[in-house]
Order: C-alpha cells, then sequence, then structure tokens
C-alpha cells in the first residue's frame, strides 16, 4: 500500500496556516507527498515541508491517520508542525508559499479543508478516520467543472508531472 504525509503549520496565533500552491496541479493544498523506501512519516514530514516551502520543521503532534474509501486517495499520516527554520520560497513542487486565515482560506479540493478544520480543533488524541470528501461522484463532479485540472491530477498520479516554472 502507498502511504502519504501532509503536514500542517499554524502562524504563533493559530490563526492562519501554511499552504502551497501545487505546479503539478495548480491548486493550494497543504504540504504533503509519499514516503520513500524505509523512511518514517515523521521524517517524511519534515522533509517534504523543507522541499516544497523552504522551512525546516519539526512533528509537534500526530493529528490523524485517513485512511482510504477508494483508489483515488492513500493512507495519510497528518502531522501539526512548527517551524525550525528557514524562509518561505518556491521550489520545483510549488508555485507559491504562503500563510493564510483560517477565516479565508483559498479554493482547495477535498479534503484539506476538513483536514485543516481537524488540526484547527487542536484534539490531544490522535484521530484515525476515513478521508472525506474524496470520492467517485466528487471526482466526476470535478472532472465536469475543471476538466484540466482533473486531467493534470490524474497525469500526476501517474508519476507523469507537467511542472509549470511561473
Amino acid at each position: 500500500m502507498h502511504e502519504s504525509v501532509a503536514g500542517i503549520v499554524f502562524n504563533p496565533t493559530s490563526t492562519e496556516v501554511l499552504l502551497i500552491k501545487r505546479r503539478d496541479v495548480p491548486v493550494w493544498v497543504l504540504p504533503g507527498g509519499g514516503l520513500e523506501q524505509g523512511e518514517t512519516p515523521e521524517t517524511a514530514v519534515c522533509r517534504e515541508l523543507l522541499e516544497e516551502s523552504g522551512l525546516k520543521v519539526s512533528v509537534v503532534r500526530k493529528v490523524a491517520l485517513y485512511e482510504p474509501r477508494n483508489k483515488l486517495a492513500r493512507r495519510t499520516h497528518f502531522f501539526e508542525c512548527k517551524v525550525l527554520s528557514g524562509e518561505l520560497k518556491t521550489s520545483e513542487e510549488s508555485s507559491d508559499v504562503q500563510f493564510f486565515s483560517l477565516n479565508k482560506l483559498p479554493l482547495m479540493p477535498p479534503p484539506y479543508a476538513s483536514w485543516i478544520a481537524d488540526a484547527a480543533a487542536h484534539n490531544p488524541n490522535t484521530l484515525y478516520k476515513e478521508i472525506e470528501g474524496v470520492n467517485y461522484w466528487v471526482f466526476f463532479k470535478l472532472l465536469i467543472s475543471h476538466p484540466i485540472l482533473v486531467g493534470r491530477f490524474l497525469l500526476s498520479r501517474l508519476g507523469l508531472h507537467y511542472n509549470t516554472k511561473s
């Protein structure tokens, strides 16, 4: 089973959250990606945040372990992280990196908004949940309304990344 990680970084007052705009599918998402061979989820989330945002982080807590309902998603380890050092910068994977107010989040594909809400609730226990909002009906609706983005998403799932420099 392929597994992935996602990380959330709040600003010091926990009123804003760090998001990246992907290059291959230009949408705002939480930083994250797949685990490499032999890598722990904690190491992977720190690596992904550094690669995608320019920030060196440490894990504060495991927010959740999300299980997929279908083949559109992967088992995902979700961590809250804190910044140790670095400056926000784009990369080959991200075309923009910035903090957004929890009250004014940009449009994001599912399930990111629900994951942000889970982390913002600051539950002391790790959540174990199915991934919400990622299903074939939602996929079909997105395909009709955003065919190019969905096509690019499908290509990225096949390992064919269309990265644009902007």
